[in-house]
């Protein structure tokens, strides 16, 4: 018979493995799942889009960058808004991603929180969007890994006047 610690540690490595099974982080199989990448089938807005990672759709919100809003209730749209949201579906729409975690991988309302990169040519999506003026720096601890880097690239889109740093200022 197994003694209680031996079983302790067994339940509870089951629950971390039911808990990470569930959350849509690990690979639940299929072309898009084992390398961390997942096709996007709509973009949501300027730093939000819905991804399938193998059988699984995810919501994901892109760490470290905040667009203007076009979607929130009782808020009317923002200034450059909806360029943002452009931008980002000519990004990203209908293209293979590879979605990067940081220390927390998911928000309150339960989206998947990750760095994303267009898989054909490496593009690094959240700076795209912070180097065109499209989004501004957001950083929430302890999602920090590239804040000094959106950090730099919001500077020299302000720097320069482009898009909302031109038109919204």
């Amino acid at each position: 018979m197994r003694s209680p610690r031996s079983i302790l540690a067994l339940l509870a490595a089951l629950a971390v493995g039911v808990a990470l099974g569930t959350s849509g982080i690990l690979p639940k199989g299929g072309e898009d799942s084992a390398d961390g990448t997942g096709r996007v089938l709509r973009v949501v807005d300027g730093d939000t889009i819905q991804v399938r990672i193998g059988e699984v759709r995810e919501r994901v919100r892109y760490i470290g960058v905040d667009t203007p809003e076009t979607h929130k209730p009782g808020t009317p749209v923002q200034c450059y808004g909806r360029a943002a949201s452009a931008r980002n579906a000519r990004l990203v729409d209908g293209e293979r991603v590879r979605l990067e975690t940081d220390a927390e991988s998911r928000d309150r309302y339960g989206r998947l929180l990750a760095y994303v990169y267009r898989v054909r040519d490496g593009r690094f999506i959240n700076a795209d969007l912070v180097r065109g003026g499209f989004a501004e720096p957001l950083t929430i601890p302890p999602n920090v890994r590239h804040a000094e880097v959106f950090a730099d690239l919001a500077g020299e889109a302000r720097r320069h006047g482009r898009g909302l740093w031109r038109a919204c200022r």
